[in-house]
């Protein structure tokens, strides 16, 4: 910083600055509320078809949400501007008090050229002390030339660094002000300057390290920062010798190795979501390394040999948290598949033998995988990317070698995660304050295919597993629209209302039959017994809030009523068999495995429900524009005001209206239970809604519709299984 520009510094074009980034502020606020609340509430609500369906709502989602990154970013600006007028206004202060100080011991200041500055005496003779008095001088004026120095160039930095992030619209980063923004960048450096070599790390280093990056993982600014700071090379090498230096590492250090991988994935993620140039070229990078071989060698056990890692290895083991951008899973997943899916004969089943060999040392995850098959890694980012997830399955041949890969690997977690992410939209493990977007035709195309695997008659119930089961019973939850207009026919879509662009779009046998295997695994059926309670719920409370959703047969309640519960006898019969089945089989465990899996499930949806997000799971019915529809719906928009109730039933472990030891679905190994069970969830469902919503509808009437058209879907389940599945005999 210049002395005679600080000297006469003159903000005021910085304070206009700041004046109009504070009002664009405010006029960015209001836009993205209006945005969110009635831009994208009505896009997601409405019935797109066609191009629209796949494009414009799509669309107008990410518009909605760059007018919340671009009120983060203007908020930051001018965070940044405005400390830093004051900043540098204070140093003016400073230096013009100082250079007053000065005169007063005859001393004058006078910059030159170059942007220095002079001090001499300024009276003959000289006063006493007059050569200290310069040199204090001197060094109190440099002191504050480079306070200002570090003011402005941080925030150039800062400023330039938020810029940079985002290559089109604009950066989510936000800081409070200026020094936030400037430490982060400062950390990320310090940060990179460490990983430059893993040997020479102190454990008090790591500590500090780790500590960083917890703080840090999600700073936009940062996690970029100390990624091209470290380069993409140099990332890669880093952790295949911190693998290889802490191979075996057992208690407080396991725990905290564990702890730093978690920290580091989340950084790597947040650093690939930047459009910066520096970001651009390390995840090129990174995947142009993928099939290059990294080694390294442990000095305490030179009689092991190094330990070697492929590009895919080292890059996926740091894949398990945190959303990494789309493009780059796209483009990396892309080049992965094709080395995975190389190996001849039928889908998936020579895969383990391309990642895995006999005596292999290669360890990189400080936890109970080994990091070997980097598939495993790249699913758990799609997990996390709903977006990517469902690029990724869309196309089928990937889907299938992927799916039929579990056979034969130990990846069948991993899938499972990432294909309910795909189906869903709903990152895992995420906590949602509103709704995503319905399912498009490429996420039903791909829960069409999981079904179809699941359903083959050769081997497909195998797919089913302890490790995938509560996945594919989450996926049965969230499309529970879906499943009742494929099981009620043509012509329900007025009945079992969604936004879905494909509601008819499964196969009736598929579903069946997916159902049935799902239901066989404790946390599976958990989950398609409240999705089918949730869903049933609300499109009664929906129908008997605003009788004009319903136009057939001249808004005929009792076929309404007759419709949803034969449905949910129909989904609950086929479960409650599928468990009846195994029981016969010897498969089922104990009873309590059961009513854990549904209060687990129930208190996990009832948080969904409560906070009135129809999401993932969570299949609720959303008002409609009309007044009268949004008095019965939540502040969201949907209806769960008795699909709470209906949760509570099961997961408070209610009794059955006239039994004496017996509370819902707490018995299935027992038929009758399941049967009694969905019949008193469906009336009461009836009921609740009546009174809700002060129906003028006949309560004691309803609840017989409903108890006759629950039997009647119950069944019909047995005679739709005897012709679509074998069966055990009793």
């Amino acid at each position: 910083m210049d002395l005679e520009a600080l000297r006469h510094g003159n903000f005021a074009t910085l304070g206009t600055a700041i004046n109009d980034w504070s009002t664009m502020h405010k006029q960015l606020k209001q836009l993205e509320t209006r945005a969110r609340d009635d831009l994208r509430a009505k896009a997601y609500r409405a019935k797109w078809a066609g191009v629209n369906a796949t494009v414009s709502r799509e669309f107008i989602g990410k518009t909605a949400d760059e007018f919340g990154d671009a009120v983060s970013q203007a908020a930051s600006i001018l965070a940044i501007l405005r400390d830093t007028r004051d900043e540098l206004a204070k140093y003016r202060d400073e230096l013009n008090e100082a250079i007053d100080r000065a005169w007063n011991k005859k001393l004058t200041v006078v910059g030159v050229a170059g942007g220095g500055f002079k001090v001499y005496v300024n009276a003959h003779p000289e006063p006493p002390g007059s050569e200290q008095a310069m040199k204090d001088t001197v060094d109190e004026l440099q002191g504050i030339l480079d306070k200002a120095t570090t003011s402005d160039s941080t925030a150039a930095r800062a400023l330039t660094a938020l810029a940079n992030q985002a290559d089109h619209g604009f950066s989510g980063a936000r800081y409070g002000d200026r020094d936030a923004a400037a430490n982060a960048l400062k950390k990320a450096d310090e940060m990179a300057a460490l990983a430059k070599d893993a040997r020479k790390l102190t454990p008090e280093q790591l500590a500090d390290f780790n500590r960083t990056l917890a703080q840090y993982k999600n700073d936009q600014l940062f996690s970029a920062q100390f990624a091209t700071s470290l380069g993409a090379k140099g990332t890669l090498q880093f952790w295949t010798d911190m693998s290889s230096l802490h191979l075996g590492a057992s208690g407080s250090e396991l725990q905290q190795l564990r702890e730093f991988q978690k920290n580091l994935s989340t950084t790597l993620a947040t650093a690939t979501l930047s459009d910066s140039d520096g970001m651009t070229a390390w995840k090129q990078t990174v995947i142009d390394e993928s099939s290059k071989v990294y080694k390294s060698d442990n000095p305490a056990y030179p009689m092991r040999g190094p330990m070697n890692a492929m590009g895919f290895q080292v890059m996926s083991s740091l894949m398990g948290h945190g959303r990494y951008d789309t493009e780059f899973l796209d483009a990396y997943g892309k080049k992965l598949l094709k080395v995975d899916m190389a190996p001849g004969g039928g889908p998936g089943m020579s895969t383990n033998d391309v990642w895995k060999a006999p005596n292999q040392l290669t360890d990189l995850v400080f936890g109970d995988e080994d990091g070997q098959d980097p598939m495993v890694g790249f699913m758990k980012a799609l997990s996390h990317n709903p977006e990517a997830a469902t690029n990724t399955f869309a196309d089928k041949q990937v889907f299938e070698h992927t799916l039929e890969s579990i056979r034969y690997t130990d990846r069948d977690t991993a899938v499972a995660s990432a294909l309910e992410a795909a189906v869903t939209g709903v990152p895992e493990g995420e906590k949602l304050t509103g709704p995503v977007q319905p399912h498009s035709q490429a996420q039903v195309g791909i829960m069409r295919n999981v079904m179809a695997a699941v359903a083959d008659p050769d081997g497909g119930a195998s797919l089913v597993t302890k490790e995938t089961a509560e996945s594919f019973g989450d996926m049965a939850a969230a499309y529970m629209p879906e499943i009742s207009n494929t099981l009620a026919g043509n012509g329900a879509e007025s009945i079992f209302r969604t936004t879905s662009e494909d509601p008819g779009g499964l196969e009736r046998t598929d579903v069946q039959r997916f159902l049935y295997e799902t239901a066989r695994y404790a946390p599976g059926r958990a989950a398609i017994i409240l999705g089918e309670s949730i869903y049933t719920s609300s499109v009664m409370e929906a129908h008997i809030a605003n009788p004009d959703l319903y136009k057939g047969n001249g808004h005929d309640k009792d076929a309404l009523l007759k419709t949803i519960g034969h449905n949910a006898g129909l989904i609950e019969g086929i479960v409650g068999r599928s468990v009846a089945d195994a029981h016969i089989e010897g498969e089922i465990k104990g009873q309590n495995d059961e009513n854990d899996a549904l209060k687990r499930k129930g208190d996990l949806m009832k948080s969904f429900v409560a906070a009135g997000v129809g999401v993932g799971t969570v299949a609720l019915v959303g008002a409609q524009t009309s007044a009268q529809a949004m008095t019965g719906a939540a502040a969201s928009g949907f209806f769960g005001g008795v699909a709470g109730m209906a949760i509570d039933r099961i997961t408070e472990g209610r009794q059955l209206s006239g039994a004496l030891d017996s509370a819902l679905y707490h018995s299935a190994k027992d038929l009758d239970n399941s049967r009694d069970s969905v019949i008193t969830q469906t009336q009461q469902a009836a009921v609740d809604s009546i009174n809700r919503h002060k129906s003028n509808l006949d309560v004691e009437h309803a609840r017989n519709t409903v108890r006759m058209a629950v039997e009647g879907g119950w069944l019909q389940s047995d005679g739709d299984l005897e012709s679509s599945h074998v069966r055990p005999s009793a």
